[in-house]
Formats: C-alpha cells, structure tokens, sequence
C-alpha cells in the first residue's frame, strides 16, 4: 500500500551544490543550492531566486562555478547556505574556505572542493528563477581520480535529503550502468 503526500520537490539522489561567483569587485561569495541537475548535455540548470547575494552577482559577472558538495565540508557546506551574503561579508572565509580564480571563467574555485563544474550564464528566468549555465569545464583535483577518472568514493559527495532534511553521502557501487542490463536481453 502506498501513502500520498501530494506535490512535493522531495528526489533522489538530490545533489547539494554550492555556487560560487565574483561580485563587480572580484570578491568571491558562494551558496548552498540543492534544486538542480544536468539541463543538457553541456548545461546545468538550478533554481536560484533573486534574493540572493549569488544570484545578483551571477546575473552581473555572466559566470559561476557549481562545486559538489563532500562529506569532508559538509559543516562548511551547510553554513553557506544558512548563512545569507547579503548580511555577512566574506562568508567563505568563515566557513574555512579559499579560492582561486578559475582559469576558463571569470568566478572563484573553492580550493577544498575537489570537483567543479565551471560555468558561463545562457539565462535566467525571473518568475521561474531557473538558471542556466552553460559548461565550459570540469575540473578535479588529482586527490580524488583513480586511473585519471574523478573516483566517487575519493570524492565522497553528499546528498540533500529533501524528506528528513539530513545529508547522505553517496554510497557503494550497486551496479554496472550500460552493462548490467543486457543480462535480461
């Protein structure tokens, strides 16, 4: 028997992001995002409304980066997000984080995270909030590839649960993708 809880935003996996971007002084600032995916092959799309530091500063520069969130910062990671831009200059900072400027972007790298996503603005819709961007790189830091391929158990990201509000982080290999399948054919 199921049990219906009507429209809910509630998916799994559900990836916990953090956005970073440059405001039109070159000072970094980033959020914690979860309403978002891969949009198109070479495009991201997350939900970001208006009021945000971040948002304002992605609409400005035209560029962010999307890191992925990990086990290792998830306090970090939480805190950005909780934590609003607009009332707390150099949040990054607080939270223990650094960054870098990305060599394909005009918008900061988060140094502790291993894996990001280094995006330009396509658009951005004002009664959807939707944001997208298009993406013009992946980079990873060599810690976490295993034969020159970013290694998910190195990377050890996190899951929002929409639910419980918890983070999870992403567990065993269940299974060979393109693969397994075939097994029914």
């Amino acid at each position: 028997m199921r049990k219906d809880f009507g429209p809910k935003t509630w998916l799994y996996p559900m990836p916990v992001f953090i956005v970073a971007a440059y405001d039109n002084e070159g000072n970094p600032n980033a959020m914690t995002a979860a309403w978002g995916g891969i949009y198109t092959d070479d495009k991201v799309g997350i939900c970001l409304s208006e009021g945000h530091r971040t948002t304002h500063n992605i609409l400005a520069t035209k560029a962010f980066t999307v890191s992925m969130a990990t086990v290792q910062h998830t306090v970090a990671c939480d805190y950005i997000g909780i934590v609003s831009g607009n009332k707390v200059n150099d949040k990054l900072a607080h939270a223990g984080f650094h960054t870098t400027k990305s060599q394909h972007v005009n918008a900061p790298l988060i140094d502790e995270l291993p894996m990001t996503m280094e995006c330009e603005l396509v658009s951005y819709d004002q009664e959807s909030n939707f944001l997208i961007g298009k993406i013009v790189n992946v980079s990873a830091d060599e810690s976490i590839l295993t034969d020159g391929r970013i290694d998910p158990a190195k990377l050890q990201p996190i899951t929002y649960d929409p639910v419980n509000h918890n983070y999870i982080a992403i567990g065993d290999k269940a299974g060979n993708a393109f693969s397994d399948g075939k097994k029914l054919k």
